[in-house]
């Protein structure tokens, strides 16, 4: 059965540290530590995995840090094809405050060898032959040009395998240009691409037709509490989905789910939903995870078929 290859060049272990205060120049008591596998490509592949999809994740992985990583996905079942790297996998920070104020500190990450590289290009090529879909999310490692997820779009065409987007930049310009199936940028990363400020939602709707024109495909972008808009220029079709209003525990990676809900509905209902509306239905999600996962989901029993 063919799966989803999901591409996690960069990725990480999250740690939290929830202190007593946010004091500059003073102590600052870290009260409670929690640490998990994490980075955008491993969790959109989590969430597809809980999604009940078929799933498996490629990365590069170095030192006890990549270690620890693979031993999280381990514990996940997550399938994963590691490929070895000499230096350290990273490790970001979060540091939380009482009132829910948060530092995010992100490592850089190992620097890639060229031989490690054509590693990864091998592995990629062998994967893309099983593959359904090739998901290319979140940053370059040091050492890879902007334009390697092009190249990798351009590649998975070549294979007959479609892709989707989720990056920022330079990567996310270069990307574009070599026209995946599905973008997902958020307002920032629009914003980024388009060259100027988004300052109402007439703004952010032109600049994801815009991308689409570009792509020549779909465009997703998330846009925090306000919900999610998708976008096909070509076909006509501009949804935005509004969520509740829910209390938040953590941020991180709360735009994935997303992707993934995207995803399983358009595997279910044929190219990104063929036209379904969530508009006048309501989608939420809680999420905490650390040793183990608690998922909190409530998704509307029938998308409406209003367009």
């Amino acid at each position: 059965m063919s799966a989803i290859l999901v591409l996690a060049l960069n990725p990480c272990v999250d740690a939290e540290w929830r202190v007593d205060g946010l004091r500059l120049h003073e102590k600052n008591l870290v009260l409670d530590e929690r640490r998990w596998a994490d980075g955008k490509g491993v969790n959109v592949a989590r969430w597809l995995q809980l999604l009940r999809m078929p799933v498996r994740v490629l990365l590069p992985l170095g030192g006890e840090i990549g270690s620890e990583l693979s031993r999280g996905l381990r514990a996940q079942r997550l399938s994963a094809r590691r490929i070895p790297v000499l230096q350290p996998t990273r490790v970001n920070v979060v540091v939380t405050a009482p009132n829910g104020d948060q530092i995010r500190l992100n490592g850089l990450g190992p620097k890639l060898t060229a031989a490690e590289w054509r590693q990864c290009l091998r592995a990629i090529r062998g994967e893309l032959a099983h593959a359904s879909l090739l998901i290319l999310s979140g940053s370059l490692p040091r050492g890879l040009p902007a334009s390697t997820y092009a190249r990798l779009v351009r590649m998975a065409h070549r294979a007959g395998v479609r892709t989707l987007l989720d990056c920022d930049g330079a990567a996310l310009a270069a990307g574009v240009r070599a026209r995946p199936f599905l973008v997902k940028p958020n307002e920032h990363e629009l914003t980024q691409w388009a060259g100027r400020r988004l300052r109402t939602e007439r703004d952010v709707v032109g600049a994801a037709c815009r991308m689409s024109l570009a792509t020549g495909g779909w465009v997703l972008v998330s846009s925090g509490a306000k919900g999610a808009l998708l976008v096909h220029t070509g076909q006509g079709i501009c949804l935005r989905a509004q969520p509740p209003r829910i209390r938040a525990v953590n941020t991180l990676g709360a735009c994935k789910h997303v992707e993934a809900l995207l995803l399983k509905t358009g595997k279910r209902r044929g190219a990104a939903g063929r036209r379904a509306s969530y508009r006048r239905n309501r989608a939420s999600v809680s999420l905490r995870y650390a040793d183990s996962i608690e998922i909190h989901l409530s998704l509307p029993a029938k998308p409406s078929e209003e367009l």
